[in-house]
């Protein structure tokens, strides 16, 4: 989803991004498959049913997210621009979820994925 302007470090950071990520999906019908709020970025994998719009999710979630921390920390959250991958026919959505939840364990910040706490949702992760 991009590079923040501060820091996902703490709960108070991520908490508030879980909460409109949560409000974003449900406003525009997607499902959250994978997330993981790295320090210095964020990895998303969505699933949208038929009519659903990547764009105006992204808009939508930075939009709520972005007005929060702004609030709070008095600077912006997000750089202007995403990165997006559609998923190709030789990757299965497991591959890609696992590899979001692998980018901690990648990055030395802990052995297992399980032990980050700013990955999920957690429900999914055990059956990657």
């Amino acid at each position: 989803m991009g590079r923040p302007a501060q820091n996902f470090k703490t709960e108070r950071a991520v908490q508030p991004c879980l909460h409109a990520l949560a409000r974003a999906c449900q406003h525009h019908g997607f499902d959250t498959l994978a997330f993981c709020f790295m320090p210095d970025h964020f990895h998303l994998l969505v699933a949208g049913q038929d009519g659903s719009s990547l764009p105006d999710f992204a808009r939508y979630f930075k939009q709520l997210s972005g007005y929060q921390s702004k609030r709070t920390h008095g600077s912006a959250l997000w750089q202007i621009s995403y990165y997006d991958h559609v998923v190709r026919r030789d990757e299965t959505v497991e591959q890609i979820a696992a590899y979001i939840w692998d980018n901690p364990v990648r990055a030395g910040l802990v052995e297992s994925s399980l032990d980050y706490a700013f990955s999920g949702p957690r429900e999914l992760m055990g059956q990657a």
